[in-house]
């Protein structure tokens, strides 16, 4: 996870970024599979929408699931 996005975030990192914070995501709900997640794990969850949703609004990128 990212530790501060702010407005001034550089776009030219943005491909990096989406890629760990995507991989991030996918590990997180692979390990929670079949179980309710702790408060912890969904606020971190949250978190990592929250930063993907925030780089490609920022940066004009489509969301791509």
């Amino acid at each position: 996870m990212i530790d501060n996005l702010e407005s001034s975030y550089d776009c030219s990192n943005a491909g990096a970024d989406l890629h760990a914070l995507k991989e991030e995501l996918r590990e997180m709900q692979a390990s929670s599979q079949g179980r309710q997640p702790t408060l912890e794990e969904q606020e971190q969850y949250n978190r990592l929408i929250n930063q993907i949703s925030f780089i490609e609004n920022k940066c004009s990128i489509p969301p791509k699931g």
